[in-house]
């Protein structure tokens, strides 16, 4: 998805912040509907409803994710907390598509 949005360094106005947080706002919500389609094709690969929560995947899920935040000079323990959320939020989802069959 291409944006004409200054990078962040470059912005020299709230207006130039915002537009660009804007921006990328929707472009994660676009990345979490990707993310979600996969959490459709689990729900309808895995064999049992059982099969969604799978504590050692999530917990891999998330270390990768403090991992890549870390590397990147984020806070790797306040982007685990959101993937925590993210990971929950996907067991949800997958649960209720599962349910619907």
């Amino acid at each position: 998805m291409a944006t004409n949005k200054l990078p962040g360094p470059r912005c020299t106005t709230m207006a130039e912040v915002r537009a660009g947080v804007d921006d990328l706002d929707r472009q994660l919500v676009a990345l979490l509907r990707r993310r979600f389609d996969y959490m459709d094709a689990a729900a309808r690969i895995k064999p049992e409803r059982g099969h969604v929560r799978d504590e050692r995947r999530k917990a891999e899920v998330i270390a990768n994710a403090r991992v890549a935040a870390e590397a990147v000079d984020l806070p790797g323990e306040t982007i685990a907390a959101l993937w925590e959320q993210l990971v929950e939020a996907s067991i949800a989802y997958e649960l209720a598509a599962f349910d619907r069959g």
